[in-house]
């Protein structure tokens, strides 16, 4: 992460939630840029390009058509190109057996939707921040929330 923008890639296809995620990032501190996509089968094309540079980081929506959360995650930490990508997943899911799946798929963090804007910011900042210093979330530091 050496990069002065930080460029994050956003898998959602809900079109509130992508311009309310984008409207956020203006309020961080680091510059980003931003790429969305809006089902599973555009995701792993997308990051499977071969002339594609990877994101900083993907925040992944679970419910999404053509191939769903869980299922890119399996494949992104199978992948040896994507399996170091930090992945944040991002989701209305608030079944705990399906968060501690997503844990030991790898996931590096767990956001549930906000319901305000500046909860949604400070929990985008929170996720970015928390690799500014290399570590792995415990299962206690997965779920991300405003406190």
């Amino acid at each position: 992460m050496g990069r002065e923008k930080l460029h994050l890639l956003l898998a959602d296809d809900d079109d509130d939630d992508c311009l309310l995620f984008r409207d956020a990032l203006h309020e961080l501190p680091r510059a980003t840029d931003l790429s969305i996509v809006s089902d599973g089968e555009e995701l792993m094309e997308f990051l499977l390009k071969p002339e594609q540079e990877l994101p900083d980081f993907l925040f992944l929506d679970l419910n999404m058509p053509r191939k769903n959360g869980t299922e890119c995650l399996q494949e992104i930490k199978q992948n040896k190109k994507l399996v170091k990508l930090p992945v944040i997943i991002f989701s209305t899911c608030a079944l705990q057996t399906t968060i501690d799946q997503l844990f030991t798929m790898g996931a590096q963090h767990y956001i549930r939707k906000p319901a305000s804007f500046s909860e949604l910011t400070e929990l985008i900042h929170q996720a970015i921040r928390s690799f500014e210093v290399p570590f792995v979330p415990s299962k206690e530091e997965f779920i991300l929330s405003v406190h």
